[in-house]
């Protein structure tokens, strides 16, 4: 996502105080996934071709705010200014990459250079990128697996300071049925994630908010269309595909080369976040009465009109905070324990249906609906409520996840999307948790039953031919059937046809018989019942090939389905007609 930059005040060994240069409020910026201006984002690492991306970019303009690089800043498109130094410190501590963070990195490039070798993806790359969207996941923030504690989100993309995208995913990866929003550590739009996601873990799952395989998934984007990061055009062309901004494209490259210079591995959740008082969504405009307009690219005024009240380097505008409660800072040498949610909340109360009951390969009518609640029963909004499938089961949420988060409102309750039966029939269960809490978890039953077994009431014939045939040879005719119920073509149903006395014709269970006309099998062999047989998809059946033994007569095929349709047709048998001789 393209990050919203104030100025910072950085102070030389013999100088005064020296702004940095300020980006500006990127509130309409692209990234992966808009600008019809970008590379194609949407082209497979696999070697297809998408089709251009003509929605909102990856993170749908979200503004994750981060530091400045602590050493060279590109300043506004074709100029850059040098920095002053930052006490060794702090730029040690800006070096410092949480361990799994980088792990995932060099998992990715590794990855990406056996499938593309001649993308010459760096890992320093995906780090630059790491930083200005998610500030390396939030300095680390989390679990062994490489999933973040909690979900990353952008703001809401409904078009209000942002672009505008309708939800693509049932709320399944952003907990908003209404609107998407950018997810996870490297800020992909749902949308966007439908197409590039990757498993880079090996566990199964393709989830954008876990780092190994949003990594690897956003090495993929920028290795797309033949690209090689090495040729700097071609760097710059994934960067803005990514982003379709300048100044996000010199922030980006301005930690990649920062980067190039040295990293270290530091503990996960000890990474350095930027600083909340430091840094705005606009830059000031260093008014003494400190007061300011929406930050634009000419530094004017802080996104909420908030400056710093006469300080001489400039005001920098308020921060928006992301909707993600996970608690800021991570500068500290013992990493917080992640607070996902409010300490209010005490219980979860399943709202709604309970059970929930679909057919194979049909949608869950009902979802399941939890309530968040305190000790006294009141509802608690902004509470993140886990959704995990849990059982011997194929049933899934959008985009084939097993495991989705979703947000209480103002009145507790948060629904999970929509779910979808496989073909796995039994039962299972959708347990809902707090994310980060203690609290008992809501479970709820579910049962996937088979599908209803195609049935006819009625079969007839689709003509009047009379079959007849002569001993050794074989009919002529084809028999061709159709199943009706209800009045209407009966497809997929299943039947069997079967060669039958004539005396047990009227018997519920007839005889088979074992001379007169037959089917061949595979192999070439008389059989005399053939099962397995289907309607197509009008309804209809047409046998195979008939033969006949040295039997004369009249006999039998009985043909019945699914549902209890049954019909009986006559086959007569004759002796070859006899040959006329000449002498």
């Amino acid at each position: 996502m393209a990050p919203h930059i104030g100025r910072r005040l950085r102070k030389g060994a013999a100088t005064t105080a020296v702004a940095a240069v300020v980006m500006a409020a990127l509130t309409a910026s692209q990234a992966p996934g808009f600008a019809g201006t970008a590379p194609d984002r949407h082209h497979d690492a696999a070697g297809e071709t998408p089709t251009p991306p003509t929605e909102a970019p990856i993170d749908g303009g979200s503004d994750y705010h981060t530091d400045l690089p602590p050493l060279r800043k590109p300043g506004k498109p074709g100029a850059s200014i040098d920095l002053p130094g930052l006490p060794d410190g702090v730029a040690a501590a800006e070096a410092g990459i949480p361990a799994t963070v980088l792990d995932a990195y060099k998992k990715a490039e590794a990855a990406l250079n056996e499938s593309k070798p001649g993308c010459n993806l760096p890992w320093q790359l995906l780090a630059a990128i790491g930083k200005v969207e998610s500030g390396q996941a939030r300095g680390g923030r989390v679990d062994a697996e490489g999933t973040t504690y909690s979900p990353i989100l952008g703001p809401v993309l409904n078009g209000n300071g942002f672009a505008r995208i309708t939800d693509t995913d049932g709320g399944a990866y952003d907990g908003d049925t209404t609107h998407d929003r950018a997810v996870g550590p490297m800020q992909f739009i749902p949308s966007t994630w439908a197409t590039w996601g990757r498993d880079g873990n090996g566990d199964g799952e393709k989830n954008p908010n876990n780092i190994y395989d949003a990594a690897l998934a956003a090495g993929a984007y920028l290795c797309a269309n033949g690209r090689d990061l090495s040729v700097k055009a071609h760097l710059d062309a994934a960067i803005l595909g990514y982003n379709h901004s300048q100044e996000y494209l010199a922030t980006v490259l301005s930690w990649f080369e920062y980067y190039k210079k040295g990293t270290h591995a530091v503990p996960d959740g000890t990474g350095v976040l930027p600083d909340p008082d430091k840094v705005g969504s606009g830059s000031g405009s260093g008014k003494d009465d400190g007061k300011g307009g929406k930050g634009d690219k000419n530094g004017k005024g802080g996104e909420n009109g908030k400056g710093d009240k006469g300080k001489d380097h400039g005001g920098s505008g308020s921060p928006t905070p992301l909707p993600d409660p996970t608690p800021g800072g991570g500068d500290s040498s013992t990493p917080e324990p992640p607070a996902p949610t409010p300490s209010t909340v005490a219980k979860l109360e399943a709202v709604g249906t309970t059970e929930l009951t679909a057919t194979a390969g049909t949608e869950f009518a009902a979802r399941p609906r939890v309530r968040a609640e305190t000790t006294a029963g009141k509802p608690v909004a902004g509470v993140f409520v886990r959704y995990e499938i849990r059982g011997e089961t194929d049933a899934r949420f959008p985009g084939g996840a097993t495991r989705v988060t979703a947000i209480t409102g103002s009145d507790g309750t948060a629904t999970a999307p929509v779910l979808r039966a496989g073909e796995t029939t039994g039962s299972f269960t959708v347990r809902a948790t707090v994310v980060g809490r203690s609290v008992d978890a809501a479970d709820f039953p579910a049962t996937v039953k088979a599908r209803p077994v195609p049935q006819a009431d009625a079969l007839a014939r689709t003509d009047d031919k009379v079959l007849k045939a002569e001993t050794g040879d074989s009919f002529a005719d084809a028999v061709a059937v159709k199943a009706t119920y209800k009045g209407k073509a009966a497809a997929g149903v299943a039947a069997t046809a079967t060669m039958i006395t004539s005396d047990s014709a009227t018997a519920d269970e007839p005889t088979q018989n074992d001379k007169g006309p037959y089917f061949k099998d595979a192999k070439g062999q008389p059989i005399r019942t053939l099962t397995a047989l289907k309607t197509d998809a009008d309804g209809q059946l047409i046998l195979p090939k008939i033969y006949t033994d040295d039997q004369t007569g009249t006999f039998l095929l009985r043909l019945t389905t699914a549902g209890g349709a049954t019909l009986t047709i006559e086959l007569t048998v004759t002796e070859p007609a006899a040959q006329e001789t000449t002498e």
